[in-house]
């Protein structure tokens, strides 16, 4: 019996979306319901991993929560068609979790490189949700037996740490798994990566070797879903090059790290290549290539930054999008979660 195919994504509420969000996955998310049954999710219950002064307290959250449903809803996912809700809303990401806290094992969280960056020099005083953060991650995929997962560089570890908790729970609960007749012994699926375009991981405006991040204190160095027209001008102009000419190969971007930086920005939002970018504008001036980079900024963007401003002036309307998609995604969490505790040999209610 093959497993149903079935696409989780999943995006902070930080606040502050930008481009590199947009093209790095939003973007994907839109293209991705054309042809797959998704659940999108607005990963609140992440966002409090690390220190209040990060996600900002309890009305930042709440804030940072609608917009990003703002932004899903501006770039054109349907949520009708699919399912788009926050993760606290349904305890079976938490349920799950600790389920799989007693599957993973403690030498493969040591392992997350992530955790070590985020925690920095004073990991002792990290958080264990921070620690744990990907036991969750593995969760939030697996309560919808999800087989794939759009995954940028810096989450792919957290993938496979997901695969493995599925195979390690498969091979712990074997014998009780086919005993409940259920798919030759395969309750969870291993997800695969879900292998996006180009331009999925968008550089900083200002340095080219950096990733595009709302935590550069320098607001030029991104730009954010909010802006409008002429303050993506503004930045776009403003962005960092060198002095030659754009190249006419591919090949030639590679030792430019800002240079492929804005071909790739270009490349993405047109649809294209990089190489098709370099055909068409190689030979000539940055100048001549920012203002046709602007234009096609302001025509993509701007309707997404007007829509979402329109969304987040409603909150009741938002809230009322996130409590059906909660509703759906809980139908399928909680099948989940019965068949869980009934391999594992919990006594439940019937």
């Amino acid at each position: 019996m093959a497993f149903v195919e079935r696409v989780f994504s999943g995006v902070q509420p930080t606040g502050n979306l930008h481009l590199g969000n947009y093209l790095g996955a939003i973007v994907n998310f839109v293209k991705m319901q054309e042809t797959h049954n998704c659940i999108y999710c607005v990963v609140d219950m992440h966002a409090i991993t690390q220190g209040v002064d990060v996600w900002g307290g309890p009305a930042e959250l709440a804030r940072n929560t609608r917009e990003v449903t703002a932004a899903f809803i501006a770039a054109g996912i349907d949520p009708k068609k699919h399912i788009v809700f926050n993760q606290s809303q349904v305890a079976g990401h938490s349920e799950l979790t600790w389920i799989f806290n007693c599957v993973a094992r403690v030498g493969w969280l040591s392992r997350m490189t992530q955790f070590k960056e985020k925690a920095g020099k004073d990991r002792e005083n990290a958080s264990v949700g921070l620690y744990d953060y990907p036991v969750l991650m593995a969760a939030d995929i697996l309560l919808y037996r999800a087989t794939h997962v759009p995954v940028g560089e810096d989450q792919k570890q957290h993938l496979e740490l997901s695969r493995d908790i599925a195979q390690k729970f498969n091979n712990d609960f074997g014998d009780s798994i086919r005993g409940l007749g259920l798919n030759e012994g395969l309750f969870f699926p291993q997800p695969e990566p879900f292998i996006t375009g180009p331009a999925t991981r968008v550089m900083s405006l200002r340095d080219g070797t950096k990733k595009m991040s709302k935590s550069d204190p320098s607001d030029n160095s991104r730009i954010n879903l909010t802006d409008d027209a002429e303050t993506i001008a503004q930045k776009i102009r403003k962005a960092k090059t060198d002095p030659e000419p754009l190249p006419s190969e591919e090949k030639g971007l590679e030792p430019r790290p800002e240079a492929d930086n804005l071909v790739g920005i270009y490349a993405a939002l047109a649809d294209v290549s990089k190489q098709d970018v370099l055909t068409q504008f190689g030979g000539g001036q940055f100048s001549s290539f920012k203002n046709a980079l602007v234009e096609l900024c302001v025509a993509k963007l701007s309707p997404i930054a007007g829509e979402m401003k329109r969304l987040v002036a409603d909150p009741g309307h938002v809230d009322s999008i996130l409590i059906d998609g909660a509703n759906r995604a809980r139908m399928i969490a909680d099948e989940t979660m019965r068949t869980t505790k009934d391999i594992v040999g919990f006594i439940r209610q019937r």
